[in-house]
């Protein structure tokens, strides 16, 4: 019979599908996890040379400790990863690249500022602006808009307690079934923060000043936590200047025993110079250029986010009910080619419900999720004069409406064996209206489409000790069109583009554990893609969006490997180590038999990327880690495959001390040889049919150096 999870005030543990995700190795019968049986929930093969944190605080109902999300993460089977905040925390973490650089198959390439690449898997491979293929989630609550596209704006990682990253269709548990899957990112409450108050300041290259609070309180039933990150920096390029201003918070109120509600506010302000890119002879020599064209244009981008969403929770009989509402408004004011002007909410609602009974004597974890989203944005575009609005050239309406049903399942059938089922259903609809009457688009124009699909899965997680786990599975994920793809110029002269949902199967078998001194997590997929959704910039030099077609037939696969070796303790006699951690991310992207690119490689990621850390730290509170970021073969610019840009070595180095009283001093040195390399490509199709070669390349950043001082109390 099923029996009941009682409630704790505060408790870590607050769905018994997170209390058996701790307790993996008991017998199928069990409802608790032994306080002293070893969980995957320690396991970690991060190269930051930081400890795991403070003594855990017990979470509640809402949002659960740091522990039991750790467990949650590491009970999906499938490849993921888990992200402590205390990980990055004595870094300058300023963008998604400093948060995620670290988790094996995540790619993230710097652009400028907060523009950036983010690709799993090649979701997005040749994406040159907003992300594709992966969610963006916080708190477990959607960020993308209502089409799918998305932006690291809202995300200040100084306002994190840890990050989920939920690869291709094992991001399911959010609803998820993208190639990519899902970013979780997950800010602190007062039952979670490191410290009720938090002071920080930072500072370095490029003048580069940031300011940071958190306050949290406790009172009663209610709890409440604020944040704010203040950023300013000129950046490494001419017209790359950078100010943001975020702020978050939320209130938590324990309604009844097993009842709790928990509002977010946050507000996001970024403006944020655009240099453009580069030929690539001025990208490995002259770096710090803007594009001439950047410049006259005074191209830039400056959003403003306004955010507020609710998660309630309901302590069941079995299982736990969440159910989580939101709304966002973003205004786009966005110089570039024109100036593109653009205001539009998104909003939405998701019950979920997840826990654990018995179903024939055998143990059995389901999560069942409804969601039901959408957004109506006014695009409008301009003639831009020196960054300036001209004449007008666009009026139109992007409404986009999503429905989506939702299930995974894994059943024990076996103490250490669980079978894993889920699919998800949906139907997203994408409808445009341009109202025309303007001189450059004098007629009104109307276009609707729909996409609907079932996307299922199919996985075994076999656990042979309690903290070694070994997986394999079969996912089917579908990409929808987002309106950057539906809507652009074309020889056909449609409002829409006819581009079909992008489909694939992808297959994936992998290990994660520890033995001794020995922690890995490592991971083969391949996916088998049809009607790919594929970017180029079909004239580079004008800095224009790029254009998007279907490919019939493309492969991914990969390995997603991280391991780390504690190489020994005691170096000083008094409890210090020394670590090594290797994480290696390998891309095999081609068509497959295209009729235009044969079997060619897609262009936009290289096809090894590899990271090295050695890191030592002390009981002291000192400590000390060189990394190496190693490409040893750049990417292809073109998927002719005609130009390549060169591979690069960049040396880094962070040290600093953390004090008992709570105060942290740091220093985290990038680039120490000054190294010149492209960090990122806007992808063509053919780079020797460019005339003076494409202007498609952003310099990496050169050799700097930020420090900061922290107080926790």
């Amino acid at each position: 019979m099923p029996s009941r999870q009682r409630a704790v005030p505060r408790a870590a543990l607050s769905s018994t599908l997170l209390v058996s995700s701790l307790a993996l190795a008991t017998p199928v019968t069990a409802q608790t996890a032994p306080e002293s049986a070893a969980t995957l929930s320690e396991i970690s093969v991060s190269g930051t040379g930081r400890p795991a944190g403070p003594a855990e605080t017990a979470g509640s109902l809402t949002v659960p400790s740091v522990a039991a999300q750790r467990a949650a993460v590491n009970a999906t089977v499938g490849s993921v990863a888990f992200v402590d905040a205390t990980t990055f925390q004595n870094r300058y973490a300023n963008t998604v690249r400093d948060v995620l650089k670290d988790v094996p198959g995540v790619f993230v390439q710097e652009r400028y500022g907060q523009e950036m690449r983010l690709s799993i898997r090649g979701s997005g491979i040749a994406r040159g602006f907003h992300v594709r293929g992966i969610e963006l989630l916080q708190d477990g609550i959607p960020l993308n808009l209502a089409d799918g596209s998305g932006d690291f704006y809202q995300i200040d990682p100084l306002s994190l307690r840890s990050v989920e990253v939920y690869k291709g269709g094992n991001a399911l548990t959010f609803g998820a079934t993208t190639l990519g899957g899902a970013v979780n990112f997950v800010t602190p409450t007062a039952y979670t923060a490191l410290a009720p108050n938090v002071l920080r300041i930072d500072g370095g290259s490029f003048n580069t000043i940031r300011e940071h609070f958190q306050v949290s309180r406790i009172s009663g039933p209610a709890d409440v936590l604020i944040s704010g990150t203040l950023t300013n920096s000129d950046g490494f390029r001419d017209h790359e200047t950078q100010r943001t201003r975020n702020f978050n918070a939320n209130f938590g109120y324990q309604l009844a025993p097993g009842i709790e509600t928990r509002f977010y506010l946050g507000f996001y302000d970024t403006d944020q110079k655009l240099p453009g890119s580069l030929t690539l002879f001025n990208a490995l020599n002259t770096p710090r250029l803007a594009n001439p064209a950047a410049i006259t244009g005074n191209q830039s981008r400056k959003v403003t986010t306004e955010r507020i969403a609710n998660r309630t929770s309901f302590e069941l009989e079995v299982g736990r009910l969440d159910i989580d509402s939101w709304a966002i408004h973003k205004n786009l004011e966005h110089p570039i080619f024109q100036v593109i002007d653009q205001d539009g909410w998104t909003y939405g609602v998701a019950p979920r419900w997840a826990g654990t009974f018995d179903l024939g004597g055998f143990r059995n974890d389901l999560i069942l999720g409804l969601r039901a989203f959408a957004g109506i944005n006014e695009a409008r575009q301009f003639v831009n004069v020196a960054g300036l609005r001209g004449a007008q050239t666009l009026d139109a309406r992007q409404s986009a409406s999503n429905y989506e049903a939702y299930a995974e399942n894994r059943f024990w059938f076996l103490p250490d064996v669980a079978l894993m089922t889920g699919a998800k259903l949906f139907s997203s609809n994408r409808t445009y209206s341009n109202r025309g009457g303007l001189p450059a688009s004098p007629t009104a124009r109307f276009a609707n489409v729909t996409y609907e699909g079932i996307n299922p899965k199919l996985g075994l997680l076999w656990q042979p000790l309690p903290d070694i786990q070994v997986f394999a599975d079969v996912t089917r994920s579908r990409d929808v069109p987002d309106f950057s793809d539906l809507v652009q110029t074309n020889t056909l002269g449609t409002t829409f583009v006819p581009l079909a949902a992008q489909r694939a199967w992808t297959y994936e078998a992998g290990s994660r554990g520890r033995i001794d001194r020995l922690a890995w997590d490592v991971t083969l997929y391949r996916a088998e893609l049809r009607d790919a959704l594929i970017n180029f910039t079909p004239n580079p030099g004008l800095n224009i969006p790029a254009a998007t077609f279907n490919a019939p037939r493309t492969r991914h696969q990969g390995v997603e490997a991280a391991v780390t070796l504690d190489l020994t303790e005691d170096l000083t006699g008094i409890g210090d180590r020394l670590s090594l951690t290797q994480i290696w991310t390998h891309n095999d992207f081609r068509f497959v038999g295209d009729p235009v690119f044969g079997n060619n490689r897609i262009a936009g990621v290289p096809v090894n990327v590899l990271r090295t850390v050695l890191s030592y730290r002390h009981p002291s509170g000192f400590y000390f880690a060189p990394a190496l970021d190693w490409v040893p073969e750049g990417a292809f610019a073109d998927h002719a495959n005609t130009l390549k840009v060169p591979g690069y070595a960049l040396l880094g180095l962070q040290t600093g001390i953390d004090f008992a009283n709570g105060v942290s001093l740091f220093v985290d040195a990038r680039n120490l040889t000054d190294e010149r390399y492209v960090s990122d490509i806007a992808v063509v199709t053919n780079a020797a049919t460019v005339a003076g070669g494409p202007v498609a390349f952003f310099p990496g950043n050169g050799r700097s150096v930020f420090g900061g001082v922290r107080a926790s109390f």
